[in-house]
């Protein structure tokens, strides 16, 4: 039986640790076997997208987290 996911994420990249503890938690689930995954980004979260940013000193590239997720497979909305 396959299990589905859907992440809704409205914080910013950074400030906060939603969006981060989102994603990581997303790339948890992926490394389960039949295991599906969304990510939906809503309001501030779309800059957790932006290319190039600029991570402030002591916190997760997010972008990069992102990058992973939709690498194996998972859709970024």
């Amino acid at each position: 039986m396959a299990h589905s996911h859907l992440f809704v994420l409205n914080d910013g990249p950074y400030g906060t640790e939603r969006s981060y503890n989102a994603l990581r938690w997303a790339l948890a689930l992926l490394k389960r076997p039949d295991t599906a995954v969304r990510v939906f980004l809503l309001a501030d979260a779309v800059q957790c997208a932006v290319r190039g940013q600029e991570t402030p000193q002591g916190y997760y590239n997010v972008e990069r987290m992102l990058k992973s997720i939709a690498s194996r497979g998972a859709a970024a909305t």
